[in-house]
């Protein structure tokens, strides 16, 4: 994996969190440590808006130190949509990522789940064996960053299974994959801005299309269990966020961590979670 390829592993990995529901903290934002190997590799940060009736949410990543001297590589992207009876209904996604040799966009029109519309320049190659992407798949989905936005499942506490398990159906423009989350337990941690428990998901990589099956990545993937995702609580807003997103990828383990959180509810200053 070269250096612009962990921008976008940054950038997807935060996708399989389940995060904010629509309801108390107007705003949210947390800044993450990027690490390859226990290795600083970056920074990422996540910013989101979020009300009754709508969302928007902003992630970015660069890297930094040695990394960065090797590659100049970031990326950053944005999502907007609308909340329903509970369901995220996006309506527009678009997300950069560049390095010293190019810079690509990718951007998604969409309405109540179904895909309307895609640009990628400069678009990708076709590569042979790909799995074909059907119109049937791009119903029913979200884009990586609207994977973000989902409503508290149930009531009760907020870490605890219903945090996890739940399967997300992600269109990013190119592939459809779902990411399936799954209850492993709780423990105590501790940044700027939030100290106290965290639910642990195990996270599982499943293709749809788009991907190609005979690829070494691909496999790797598919068969890859060392992927975890932590939610820490935000109980005004009956809403969990990304702590830590763990993946292991073929030349060693990603970890995403937050290492500060705000929150800013309706007519309120910004203030820590908890």
């Amino acid at each position: 994996m070269n250096a612009n390829g962990f921008v976008r592993a940054g950038l997807t990995a935060l996708a399989l969190a389940a995060a904010c529901a629509p309801a108390g903290a107007d705003t949210l934002q947390i800044g993450y440590s990027v690490r390859l190997i226990g290795l600083s590799l970056g920074t990422a940060g996540l910013s989101a808006t979020v009300d009754r009736a709508n969302y928007k949410v902003d992630v970015s990543a660069q890297l930094s130190g040695l990394a960065a001297a090797v590659s100049r590589s970031e990326g950053a992207a944005s999502a907007y949509g609308n909340i329903s009876n509970g369901r995220i209904l996006a309506e527009t996604y678009a997300t950069t990522t560049s390095n010293s040799k190019e810079t690509r966009t990718v951007r998604m029109a969409m309405n109540a789940g179904s895909v309307r519309a895609v640009e990628i320049a400069p678009p990708f190659e076709e590569p042979p064996g790909r799995v074909p992407v059907t119109e049937a798949h791009k119903r029913g989905v979200v884009d990586p960053l609207s994977a973000l936005v989902m409503p508290a499942t149930a009531e009760g506490p907020l870490v605890g299974p219903n945090a996890c398990n739940r399967s997300i159906p992600v269109f990013d423009g190119y592939t459809r994959f779902d990411v399936a989350l799954r209850f492993v337990g709780v423990r105590d941690v501790q940044a700027r801005g939030y100290s106290g428990p965290v639910a642990i998901c195990s996270a599982r990589y499943r293709p749809i299309s788009g991907h190609r099956p005979d690829r070494p990545s691909t496999k790797f993937m598919i068969d890859n269990r060392d992927m975890e995702v932590w939610l820490m609580p935000l109980e005004g807003a009956r809403a969990l966020a990304p702590f830590r997103i763990s993946v292991k990828t073929m030349i060693g383990s990603v970890v995403i961590e937050a290492t500060n959180v705000a929150v800013a509810e309706s007519g309120s200053t910004s203030r820590a979670s908890r």
